[in-house]
């Protein structure tokens, strides 16, 4: 028995292409169920391979299978947004959400519908960008702690006057210090440079810092934020997150900006089937 997999809900469009990704089970295509000014954006799937314990179920045993369908369900969602080369609004699906009839989808784009409306109101002519910020040369930074900090010089100055075995337990104090007081600066900088973007959006929010097997890179990342612009002010806020890498980079950072991305971080919606 078939099913509706629900991906996103966007604006009623004139002359929008058909999607050309496939559906989350990689076999059916993607279609639009029209409804009043909206139109949800679903494809035809299995219930018996999607029902909400089947997926549970392999989520358990078969990470790459999720891993997939969960870039399937992302890829339908961009197509959707991306038309024409415009950027429409569109209200992001959680994954998973699938209704057993079109009946059923129906219900709650009635039952949701003003809620719809006003997200989508909100997030009209705006874009999502992400923002992420990482530690290259932690080196720079601990150097310029210690000449910054006048406990830790004195410190250095202690150990240089001190015999070989009382030495090393305060270099490791030491060390232990400096850790500390990295970690309180890099809280500190994260923050400056997500309140200096945070000037350039309607909305702004810091998201889950990733783990290096996440971002497949050596550096620690230290600022994951997500940004919702306005269309007018898109160059603006490009222009002032290359300005601040140009800047931090002298100092052992780097950060990267990517977008537009379909509006998760600003929307938080899920119908209740």
């Amino acid at each position: 028995m078939d099913g509706l997999y629900l991906y996103c809900l966007r604006e009623k469009t004139e002359a929008t292409p058909p999607i050309s990704a496939k559906g989350i089970d990689g076999k059916e295509g993607v279609f639009v169920f029209p409804y009043r000014d909206l139109e949800a954006v679903v494809s035809k799937v299995s219930l018996e391979d999607f029902a909400s314990e089947s997926i549970q179920k392999k989520a358990r045993e078969n990470l790459n299978w999720i891993k997939e369908k969960a870039l399937a369900h992302e890829k339908v969602i961009e197509e959707a947004m991306m038309t024409n080369n415009r950027v429409l609004s569109v209200v992001p699906m959680k994954f998973g959400t699938i209704f057993k009839e079109k009946a059923g989808l129906e219900d709650i784009l009635d039952k949701d519908y003003s809620k719809l409306r006003g997200v989508l109101e909100k997030i009209r002519k705006k874009q999502e960008w992400s923002v992420k910020v990482y530690l290259k040369d932690k080196k720079i930074l601990g150097q310029r702690i210690k000449e910054k900090n006048e406990t830790l010089k004195e410190k250095e100055k202690e150990i240089a006057s001190l015999p070989e075995g009382m030495a090393y337990f305060v270099e490791e104090e030491l060390k232990e210090i400096i850790a500390k007081e990295i970690e309180k600066e890099l809280d500190n900088i994260a923050e400056i440079l997500f309140e200096r973007l945070k000037k350039q959006a309607v909305d702004a929010t810091k998201c889950k810092i990733l783990q290096k097997e996440l971002t497949v890179r050596r550096e620690p990342m230290i600022l994951n934020a997500a940004y919702l612009i306005s269309e007018e002010k898109i160059e603006y806020f490009k222009n002032e997150a290359s300005t601040i890498n140009q800047q931090i980079r002298r100092n052992g950072f780097c950060l990267e900006y990517s977008g537009p991305w379909p509006v998760y971080n600003f929307t938080r919606l899920e119908v209740e089937k």
